[in-house]
């Protein structure tokens, strides 16, 4: 969970995130939100051209379903153990840097497996850095990955994926070391 200070996502005196169910029991919300956002992300999703709108259009419709503000970039500031993240007041203008440069090289296309895994990885690693939503950061990052490896030339092997292996991974690049991740996506492309 992560830590905030009055945070109006809140139901008032707990941790427990504002639902469209109204659920105010964290196992209750967890066990709504996985379900849910699973079956969402087993539709296709929005078609976009890898941009900041497009992730956005992402986190919206993998939890629209649970969250009034599903897409929209994060108040407040927010920090999970030893990680603070982008201050809000700064990451519409991290992410559309971000965004800039994954254009800029041509979205990753037509590299060979390491350069990709490497490229993407980094790419990855500041994305979580900025942590623009309130919640399902992690499962919004995991699906660009895979359109963004898709649409690359170098598709996943979903059916290989651990998301908690590489939610390990990306935490630990956070701290800089981003070489677990680079060899988690490196080992996921099929050949």
């Amino acid at each position: 969970m992560y830590e905030a200070v009055a945070d109006p996502y809140c139901y008032p005196g707990t941790s427990v995130l504002k639902n469209r169910l109204g659920l105010r029991d964290q196992a209750a919300l967890d066990l709504f939100e996985a379900e849910i956002t699973a079956q969402r992300a087993a539709e296709p999703l929005p078609s976009g051209r890898l941009t900041y709108a497009h992730y956005r259009a992402i986190h919206r419709h993998l939890f629209q379903d649970v969250f009034s503000w599903a897409g929209k970039v994060r108040t407040v500031r927010i920090s999970t153990q030893d990680s603070t993240f982008c201050y809000p007041e700064h990451i519409n203008r991290e992410m559309r840097g971000l965004f800039r440069g994954l254009s800029a090289q041509k979205h990753f296309r037509h590299l060979d497996v390491p350069s990709f895994a490497t490229r993407a990885a980094h790419f990855i690693a500041e994305l979580n850095a900025i942590h623009p939503f309130r919640e399902g950061n992690g499962r919004t990052q995991l699906a660009f990955l895979i359109l963004l490896a898709e649409r690359a030339g170098n598709p996943l092997a979903l059916e290989q994926l651990d998301p908690l292996a590489i939610l390990k991974a990306v935490v630990e690049s956070f701290g800089g070391r981003e070489q677990p991740l680079v060899h988690m996506i490196a080992g996921l492309i099929q050949e």
